[in-house]
């Protein structure tokens, strides 16, 4: 996207889905995209942390976008896939 509203990025977090927003001067026409490509990014699992700037591959393009994963808590919910998955799992620890 080329913007958040803070409450919808933190839920697209707490669902265990990665915010990735367009670095400035670039949008969805700028780069040619349809909605029918298919996304790769690259070393993201392997990560332990969740890296500012990430670069996405979709068909032939490649381009730098931004992971909007704003504070270590809300990389603790990315890495369990979300707040619910996070919260039961520290019960089970527990």
């Amino acid at each position: 996207v080329e913007s958040f509203e803070r409450i919808h990025r933190s839920n697209l977090v707490g669902m265990g889905v990665l915010p990735l927003q367009f670095k400035d001067g670039d949008s969805i026409s700028s780069l040619g995209l349809t909605g029918h490509e298919r996304f790769t990014i690259a070393g993201l699992a392997e990560a332990d942390w969740i890296p500012r700037e990430l670069v996405v591959e979709a068909d032939d393009k490649r381009f730098q976008v931004i992971a909007r994963i704003d504070t270590p808590k809300e990389q603790r919910y990315f890495r369990h896939a979300g707040i619910l998955q996070y919260v039961l799992r520290e019960l089970l620890r527990a």
